[in-house]
């Protein structure tokens, strides 16, 4: 299989916004940055994701093959992100026309809340599966409780990360104050899982579905014994501080090699699809309907695919619903609202 990917760094909004003005004067898509039509010239789709290491790449770049395999004149990339906050951004300002998130980083978007200006115009198409908030630390490093970080150097994600939103939200939850009671790094999951096996910090956040790449990698390292720190004893008080975009899930047995010998609880979060709120009806309809037409070859490339239901798909409490995607649920039988 043949994945099509590019990089993408989030810009600043001026600089995008001039970008956009250009092509627009040359004959470009002729969608100024801010609008969100998410039209993108030559029938390209892009594809927002998050880092290398972790599921949102993995998966976008599924998405960007079955898509241009099987919606006529269409060419789909998916690009490397910091994922969730950029993502959106780039949705907003045109750049992308399909995006990841997770349902809290969508929520402040929606609402206009830190780190966002104002509200962001996005529709969602579907809810995917459930990230798992992971805490990885070494086996031999004493950390067995979210209490035990106190001191201790910590990666809450890279900046403009979904992972940093809500490692931030559960080191208060847990009583630490992110920036004096721990010493903070910024990195993407790739580069903490690196910096664990150097030891270089002492933990790490990260926030996607399991198995993560980088995690697993990390776990199967020979002489390295990796433990994931539980955390659902936060749940309660992340839902009364934040609302019901935090759910208590578990990390089965075996998850990931290493001393990941038993079950263990953790905040888990809904995983977003998103488009610009502007993008046509029909072609909101016609990707919606091609990723679940073929979620076969999704599924083959990674096994969170499989998640991808009529059932979950419709949970979304937090963003509306595009209107091509809602005709489609409704034609589905699976639109009770």
């Amino acid at each position: 299989m043949r994945w099509r990917f590019t990089v993408r760094r989030a810009v600043p909004f001026l600089v995008l916004a001039l970008v956009a003005a250009v092509l627009a004067g040359c004959g470009g898509t002729g969608t100024p940055a801010g609008s969100g039509g998410g039209s993108a010239q030559g029938g390209q789709i892009r594809i927002a994701t998050g880092g290398t290491g972790g599921v949102y790449y993995i998966y976008g770049g599924a998405m960007a093959d079955v898509l241009s395999k099987h919606l006529p004149g269409v060419n789909a990339v998916a690009e490397v992100t910091s994922a969730s906050v950029d993502n959106i951004l780039l949705l907003a300002q045109g750049d992308a026309e399909l995006a990841f998130s997770l349902a809290d980083t969508a929520y402040l978007a929606v609402q206009g809340q830190d780190p966002f200006d104002g509200p962001q115009p996005v529709k969602a198409l579907a809810v995917l599966y459930n990230n798992y908030n992971h805490l990885v630390t070494r086996a031999d490093s004493g950390i067995r409780t979210l209490a035990d970080l106190k001191g201790k150097r910590v990666s809450t994600g890279a900046p403009g990360s979904g992972t940093e939103v809500t490692a931030l939200r559960i080191l208060e939850a847990a009583g630490l104050d992110p920036d004096t009671d721990v010493q903070r790094e910024f990195l993407g999951v790739q580069e903490s899982a690196d910096a664990l096996r150097d030891g270089r910090i002492d933990a790490f956040f990260w926030s996607g579905g399991y198995p993560t790449g980088a995690v697993s990698d990390l776990a199967n390292t020979p002489g390295l014994d990796i433990y994931i720190v539980p955390m659902g004893e936060v749940v309660d008080d992340l839902v009364q501080k934040y609302g019901a975009v935090y759910v208590e899930d578990i990390f089965p047995a075996g998850a990931y090699s290493g001393d990941v010998k038993e079950d263990t609880p953790t905040v888990a979060v809904p995983n977003y699809l998103l488009v610009p709120a502007g993008m046509d009806e029909q072609r909101a309809y016609d990707i919606l309907k091609t990723l679940f037409e073929h979620k076969d070859e999704l599924v083959a490339v990674h096994p969170e695919a499989e998640k991808l239901t009529l059932e979950n798909a419709v949970t979304g409490q937090v963003v509306e619903y595009h209107p091509g995607a809602i005709r489609y649920y409704q034609e589905q039988g699976a639109w009770n609202r």
